[in-house]
């Protein structure tokens, strides 16, 4: 195992954290009303007695980033998590079907699935990874049959208290860091130079929101308001009527 140095981490989040900025910038310039109002519960926008346009446009766009960041910076994550194995245990980027990571500890090769947090799946998306855990252990083991191989779903953040789930392990948030790591504190390393970036890009990203706000906004009260209501029944044909 090898010392994870501290400030080649800081240089590495400092360079990678500006993707998930700048992403977080072109997918708000590049979203449309219309395609965005197709995706979302007209139903319920009526039920929380939205009343104007503004609001609900402010609505619909946060619940919209929201699931982009989780995405986002799902992506920013798991290269971390790479980049700090690499650094410790000459760790690698698996090309085997839904594994994030290989690398060799203790005599066992371990392949892991990097997930963000750990309520990350249905039964069929976790069924899903046991059976990716599977193939690749065939595969690996066409190649050298003796080789131990330990399956690993690794969240970045939470906790789990049943790690051992019979196919695979689950390890969340330091207990994971800390296997990739060997560090018992990295969770906490890792917090402090992600905010360096965000101070500096949150100007950035406001002005784009707003703009896309009072885009979104104008077009509504053309499309969807009369006399300075929200036509619900438009509004509702739109998402839901058919298309003669």
């Amino acid at each position: 195992m090898n010392d994870i140095d501290i400030i080649k981490l800081k240089k590495y989040v400092d360079a990678n954290i500006t993707k998930f900025h700048s992403n977080k910038i072109k997918s708000i310039k590049k979203l449309k009303l219309q395609e965005v109002l197709k995706r979302k519960n007209p139903y319920l926008f009526k039920a929380k007695n939205i009343l104007t346009a503004n609001e609900l446009i402010k609505t619909l766009l946060d619940a919209y980033l929201s699931s982009q960041e989780e995405t986002i910076f799902g992506d920013f994550l798991e290269g971390l998590a790479i980049f700090i194995c690499q650094e410790a245990f000459s760790g690698r980027k698996s090309i085997a079907e839904g594994i994030d990571l290989e690398f060799k500890k203790n005599n066992v090769l371990y392949i892991v699935s990097i997930k963000s947090g750990p309520n990350w799946g249905n039964s069929s998306q976790i069924n899903k990874m046991k059976d990716n855990f599977r193939k690749a252990k065939k595969i690996i083991r066409m190649k050298n049959s003796d080789i131990n191989i330990v399956a690993i779903n690794g969240c970045c953040y939470g906790k789990e208290n049943l790690q051992d789930k019979g196919d695979y392990f689950k390890y969340c948030g330091q207990e994971f860091w800390e296997f990739i790591s060997g560090k018992e504190n990295l969770y906490l390393e890792i917090i402090e130079p992600l905010g360096f970036q965000a101070r500096k890009r949150n100007d950035e990203f406001l002005e784009a929101y707003s703009e896309v706000i009072n885009i979104f906004t104008n077009e509504f009260l053309n499309d969807f308001c009369t006399r300075g209501k929200i036509d619900w029944h438009k509004l509702v044909w739109f998402n839901s009527g058919h298309n003669k």
